[in-house]
């Protein structure tokens, strides 16, 4: 239990968050996606009969359903420690319950997390209470105070700030949609799924938690555009007779694209490290044509994640093809253009300097 005031900190509870909510985000998604393509529904009275598809569209509905509740026990737990958990979870059920959606969890996150942490730092009891403190206390208090909090100060501010980006985004014109496209879509992955990534995907699932499907889907795209990408660029350089990968390269691209087709991109690393700005430089370029297609086309995915599976998903699956297609195919002709040829026969290896040798007599202990 945290005994001190913890400072005031955003990225790094947020990242915490992330880093718990994201496998229940997969995880629910993939239910709820093969429940969909098989064609499931929620169910509604257990009594009255389901089937296997209807299990997994209804588990992967309750998943996504409870990540405002989630989030916000997550945040708090990452600022509180335990204490943090019980207020998290009660005042996440109040983001939900007062329709502040998932922007309302990350904020109660918040409250219910310093909120605790102040109650843990501050407040003395007599000895005798002390074992009360964990149990009682500190979870009524925290909840109770936290809940007050988005009841009536923040959570009106939240419901309209939400409709406020929800009108501005269902009135964009075609070009608006596609610069905002390319932003999320260079924000998106240049980072090949890292922290960077991590952040836009809180921003696009606050929107997607409100029935708007497309900045995520333009995530979700992009997610996969380095791993597609390298993976043309490696045919189409046998086209163009200009090879840029070494034998290591080639052996990593057999595990990089099957994992970016579920939109997993870190199996890139190995290949993107070598030369990372030029790798960065194509990624980005890629990312923005298919974020700006997929923007204007209107793709679509209803589920959070799970890469080419969330096409099956989408509305308008053939738009998110394109977009796929077309920005993985711009990243490969980038790729090629701006890479140095390699011997496939070869593997490259990184030279370091010598290490200095550690001078024993320089060492005292006192």
């Amino acid at each position: 239990m945290k005994s001190s005031m913890p400072k005031f900190e955003i990225r790094q509870h947020i990242m915490t968050a992330i880093a718990y909510f994201l496998p229940i985000v997969v995880g629910s998604g993939m239910l709820l996606a093969f429940g969909n393509i098989l064609g499931g529904s929620t169910i509604e009275s257990f009594t009255d009969g389901f089937s296997f598809a209807d299990t997994m569209s209804t588990m992967g509905g309750y998943g996504l359903g409870a990540l405002p509740m989630i989030v916000a026990t997550a945040i708090s737990y990452s600022i509180a420690d335990k204490p943090g958990i019980a207020p998290g979870l009660i005042v996440g059920f109040v983001a939900q319950g007062i329709q502040t959606g998932f922007l309302g969890g990350i904020i109660a996150g918040f409250i219910a997390g310093y909120l605790t942490a102040a109650i843990v730092a501050y407040i003395k009891v007599p000895q005798w209470m002390a074992g009360l403190m964990p149990t009682l206390v500190i979870p009524t208090f925290a909840a109770l105070g936290a809940g007050l909090v988005m009841y009536y100060i923040v959570g009106g501010p939240i419901n309209w700030l939400t409709n406020l980006v929800l009108n501005y985004l269902t009135g964009l014109d075609s070009s608006q949609k596609f610069m905002y496209g390319a932003i999320i879509g260079i924000l998106a992955s240049i980072d090949y799924g890292s922290a960077l990534n991590k952040t836009v995907f809180a921003f696009v699932f606050a929107l997607f938690s409100e029935g708007i499907y497309e900045p995520i889907t333009v995530l979700i795209i992009v997610s996969m555009i380095t791993p597609f990408g390298l993976t043309i660029a490696y045919f189409l350089g046998k086209l163009v007779k200009k090879n840029i990968f070494d034998a290591q390269d080639i052996e990593t691209l057999k595990t990089a694209f099957p994992m970016g087709i579920v939109q997993i991109t870190e199996g890139v690393f190995p290949i993107v490290l070598k030369s990372l700005p030029k790798h960065m430089l194509a990624t980005g370029i890629g990312g923005a044509i298919a974020g700006g297609i997929s923007m204007i086309l209107g793709a679509d995915s209803h589920i959070p994640a799970s890469g080419m599976i969330a096409m099956f998903t989408a509305t308008k699956p053939f738009a998110f093809l394109i977009a796929t297609v077309v920005g993985s195919v711009i990243h490969a002709i980038v790729v090629l253009a701006i890479l140095p040829r390699k011997d496939a026969s070869t593997v490259e290896i990184f030279e370091e300097g010598p290490e200095e040798d550690i001078d024993w007599d320089s060492v005292k202990i006192s």
